[in-house]
C-alpha cells in the first residue's frame, strides 16, 4: 500500500525531533504493509462520528497517534494528522 501525507501531517511531523520522525515514519510504513492484520488489533480503530467517517486512528506509541484514511480501494493511505493523543482530535 502506498503512503501519502496531507499537508497538515507534514506540518505535524516537523514539530518532532529527528529520532521521533524516523520512528513515526517506520511505524506508518509498517502499518501500510500490515494494515489488514493491524486492523484486527487495538492499534487500529475506525473513528466514530460523522466528522470522522472513513477515518482510522493508529497508535504509534503510548501517547502518539496518527489519523489516516484509505483511498482508492485500499491502494493509498492518506495520513491526515500525527501528534500527541491529547491534541490529535482537534
Amino acid at each position: 500500500m502506498k503512503v501519502r501525507y496531507a499537508d497538515q501531517a507534514v506540518k505535524d511531523l516537523k514539530g518532532f525531533n529527528g529520532a521521533d520522525r524516523t520512528l513515526i515514519a517506520q511505524k506508518i510504513h509498517y502499518l501500510a504493509d500490515n494494515f489488514e492484520q493491524l486492523k484486527q488489533t487495538k492499534k487500529v480503530r475506525e473513528l466514530q462520528g460523522t466528522k470522522y467517517t472513513g477515518q482510522y486512528r493508529y497508535t504509534i506509541a503510548r501517547k502518539l497517534r496518527a489519523i489516516f484514511r484509505i483511498e482508492d480501494n485500499a491502494i493509498v493511505m492518506l495520513v491526515l494528522r500525527i501528534g500527541l493523543r491529547k491534541n490529535i482530535y482537534d
